[in-house]
């Protein structure tokens, strides 16, 4: 026996055994973990498709950054996750693979560089969904193609009374622990679209990288300690450096003083860029066929709900740049900054 664990779950006690390389005898019941990774995957490619492919318009295409079509946006999405398995999986295949270092060296440079990419092309929002697709489908093409590949021979062997080959078993472990490694990193990306001021940043897709540096340096204190290796040092570093991401990145400006050689930026003008932009959606009757009704119930149908809601306005239209939806009406830089020096006015 490679390990013994004792748990206490769900109010009663468990025990689990891992054998080095397999019991002398099968079990009559063998659990295999792969539809967990399985429907994980077709769930999630499930709602890519509704989400991202179906709603192009609203979720996928950003007409600021590039004129590409939907058609050949969503075939570059679905080349992206094909393309970045057969990456990945031929870099397993090479001696880099044995360098867990140089390995995750590589890996982040190349998850950087494709963040970048998707960037120039897509929404914000979308090139951040797909960065996590991309590892995904990584991830579970690991269980299909290496995994449950190394699994099953390990047990036709021991079903055979011999003892299996341990390279198979060493080759699924490798993969394993790069999917041990992606998870922190991919739960974040999963919910990332709450997070507007980390995909909505400048650099948005530097900082997509450091989290995922951040997140997997806080899973490998969780796996030196299941090693039996303590080292709070490295989760408290991580955590900090997760900390120091978030306040370098914080929208903690509010309104900008106003500068009174500044030339006033009067209802009219403001109101002329909050109806072209706003009020296509926020609106008692939306003039866009995408909504029957203004999302959230917020409506700003008159000049004074807009300076009601002046703070909201500022932090989604000026700070994180998340609205107009997709930028759908092209809101120029020129507008953006003309209603931030009105709403600073207010």
């Amino acid at each position: 026996i490679r390990g013994d664990l004792w748990a206490i779950h769900g109010g009663g006690f468990y025990e689990v055994a891992k054998y080095a390389n397999g019991p002398e005898t099968m079990p009559k019941n063998l659990h295999w973990f792969k539809w967990e990774a399985y429907t994980t995957f077709l769930t999630g490619f499930l709602l890519l498709s509704l989400l991202y492919y179906v709603g192009a318009d609203a979720y996928l295409l950003d007409s600021s950054k590039s004129d590409i079509g939907k058609a050949t946006a969503i075939a570059g999405s679905i080349a992206s996750l094909i393309i970045g398995w057969f990456v990945y999986d031929g870099l397993c295949r090479t001696k880099l693979a044995n360098n867990g270092r140089a390995f995750a060296v590589v890996m982040v440079a190349l998850i950087t560089v494709w963040a970048y990419v998707l960037d120039q092309f897509l929404q914000d929002r979308a090139a951040y969904i797909h960065v996590g697709a991309m590892i995904g489908t990584c991830m579970a093409g690991n269980v299909f193609c290496s995994i449950m590949p190394g699994q099953r021979y390990m047990v036709a062997e021991i079903a055979e009374g011999r003892i299996p080959d341990s390279a198979p078993g060493l080759t699924a472990k490798l993969r394993s622990t790069h999917n041990n490694y992606a998870t922190l990193p991919v739960v974040f990306i999963m919910l990332s679209n709450h997070f507007a001021f980390t995909y909505g940043h400048d650099y948005g897709w530097l900082v997509l990288s450091a989290l995922f540096v951040v997140g997997m340096w806080i899973r490998h204190y969780f796996n030196l300690k299941n090693r039996g290796e303590n080292k709070p040092v490295v989760f408290i570093s991580g955590c900090a450096a997760f900390l120091l991401v978030m306040v370098a990145i914080a929208p903690w400006s509010s309104f900008k003083p106003v500068d009174p050689a500044a030339v006033k930026v009067t209802n009219d003008e403001a109101w002329a860029i909050v109806d072209k932009n706003c009020t296509e959606c926020h609106s008692q009757t939306p003039r866009s066929t995408m909504f029957s009704s203004a999302p959230s119930g917020f409506i700003m149908d008159n000049i004074e709900q807009v300076i009601t809601a002046k703070s909201r306005v500022y932090n989604r239209a000026i700070v994180s740049k998340d609205m107009p939806l997709a930028n759908m009406t092209n809101m120029s830089v020129e507008e953006r900054d003309t209603l931030e020096r009105w709403l600073s006015q207010q």
